[in-house]
């Protein structure tokens, strides 16, 4: 589960893309399983059970960054 305002916030980004099938796999394909959209979406936030602590700061740290410099679907729509 997502801990932090920022972790919080990137979960629910992630699920609003794949809400409005703007959310894609790392291949490129649209995202059609909701179980996926959350693992995804865990992954951005850095919030994976599966991974290390400093592999889920990593992963945070590098969302963050693509959300500054306008790189996730949701906002590329909107230019």
């Amino acid at each position: 589960m997502p801990e932090s305002k920022e972790q919080k916030q990137t979960v629910g980004r992630v699920m609003h893309e794949f809400k409005h099938d703007e959310l894609e796999s790392g291949t490129g394909k649209k995202v059609k399983s909701r179980k996926q959209a959350v693992a995804i979406a865990l992954h951005e936030a850095g919030a994976s059970k599966n991974e290390s602590a400093k592999a889920n700061r990593k992963n945070l740290a590098r969302t963050k960054e693509k959300e500054r410099k306008g790189q996730t679907a949701q906002q590329q729509k909107e230019h």
